[in-house]
C-alpha cells in the first residue's frame, strides 16, 4: 500500500449517506487519501481550504446537474486536478461526451469497483489537457444566437400540426420574441425572474392578440413549449462555451422567467375583449 505521503488526495462528493460510509474507506484501501463533503456548500469550502489532486462528484447532489457546479469550481481553483462525475443516468452519456474536456471521465453508478480504481488511477497519473476556452453564461448565448432562436423557433410552430393551422403570418408568429429574450436574458444575469413591465406589457399584447388570431390556451402553452426547447438544444450544442458553475440556477432563472411571460399572456388571453362602442 502506498504511503501516506504519496497517496493521490481526493476530493469525494455524493449526498446519499450509504455511498459516503462505504466507497471512501473502499478507496482509502485502494491508495487513495480520500476527503468527504455531502453537499456542494461543503465541497466548495474544501475546494478553497484544500488542496486534491482528484475530484470524484456525484452528478446530483441535492440538485440535477449539481455536479457539474463543483467540476467548474475546482477547473477554477485547482485546474490540474482530475476530475470525474458519477452519474446513475447512463443516458446522459451524450451530454457528457460534450463536455470532455471539463471532465477528465464518468462513471455510471452503482459502480464496478474494480473498473472505478481503474479509471481513477490511470486518468488521475496522466489527466488530459483541458482546453482554456473562455466560457460564458446562457444569457450571453441567448443574445449572440437570438436571431437562429427566433428562425428555429419559427419553423418549428409553422410545422406544428396544431399551430400551422392558425392564420398567422411570420411578422405575428414572431411579434415579441426577439425583444424577450432579451429580457430573458437579462433575468438570468439579475437572477431574477422578475420580467420589466415593457415586457410584461408586451406578453399581455402577445396573449389578446392570439386570442383574436383564433388561438386556444393549450397553443400558447405549446408555443411556450416549444421556445424552451429550441433554447435548451441551443445550450446544448454549445456546451463547451458554457460556465458549467452557472449552469444549472441559469436554466432556472430561464424556465421561470419564460413562465411569467406565458402566464401574463394566457391572463390577457382569458380577459374579456372590449365591447365595441356603440355608433
Amino acid at each position: 500500500m502506498a504511503s501516506s505521503r504519496m497517496k493521490k488526495r481526493m476530493l469525494f462528493v455524493d449526498d446519499e449517506a450509504s455511498i459516503r460510509y462505504t466507497l471512501p474507506a473502499i478507496l482509502e484501501n485502494e491508495g487513495f487519501h480520500v476527503s468527504v463533503a455531502s453537499s456542494v456548500a461543503e465541497a466548495l469550502q474544501a475546494i478553497q481550504s484544500d488542496q486534491f489532486d482528484i475530484l470524484l462528484a456525484d452528478l446530483n447532489i441535492g440538485q440535477p446537474g449539481d455536479g457539474f457546479t463543483v467540476v467548474g469550481a475546482m477547473r477554477r481553483i485547482q485546474p490540474a486536478a482530475a476530475t470525474f462525475i458519477l452519474t446513475g443516468y447512463p443516458d446522459f452519456e451524450s451530454a457528457l461526451l460534450a463536455i470532455r474536456n471539463q471532465v477528465d471521465d464518468y462513471i455510471t453508478k452503482p459502480a464496478d469497483i474494480k473498473k472505478l480504481v481503474e479509471v481513477l488511477k490511470n486518468k488521475s497519473a496522466r489527466p488530459h489537457e483541458h482546453r482554456t476556452l473562455p466560457v460564458k453564461r446562457i444569457s450571453a448565448l441567448i443574445r449572440e444566437n437570438r436571431d437562429e432562436i427566433v428562425k428555429l423557433w419559427y419553423s418549428r410552430l409553422s410545422a406544428h400540426p396544431e399551430l400551422s393551422r392558425a392564420t398567422v403570418d411570420r411578422t405575428q408568429r414572431v411579434d415579441h420574441i426577439p425583444n424577450f429574450l432579451l429580457e430573458i436574458a437579462e433575468s438570468i444575469e439579475a437572477r431574477s425572474a422578475s420580467l420589466t413591465e415593457v415586457s410584461l406589457n408586451a406578453a399581455r399584447e402577445h396573449g389578446t392578440a392570439r386570442r383574436d388570431q383564433g388561438y386556444t390556451i393549450p397553443m400558447l402553452l405549446i408555443e411556450a413549449s416549444i421556445l424552451e426547447r429550441t433554447i435548451a438544444e441551443l445550450l446544448q450544442d454549445n456546451l463547451l462555451a458554457i460556465d458549467i458553475s452557472t449552469l444549472i440556477p441559469d436554466m432556472r432563472e430561464m424556465s421561470e422567467a419564460i413562465n411569467r411571460g406565458v402566464e401574463a399572456s394566457v391572463r390577457a388571453f382569458l380577459e374579456k375583449a372590449p365591447e365595441p362602442k356603440a355608433a
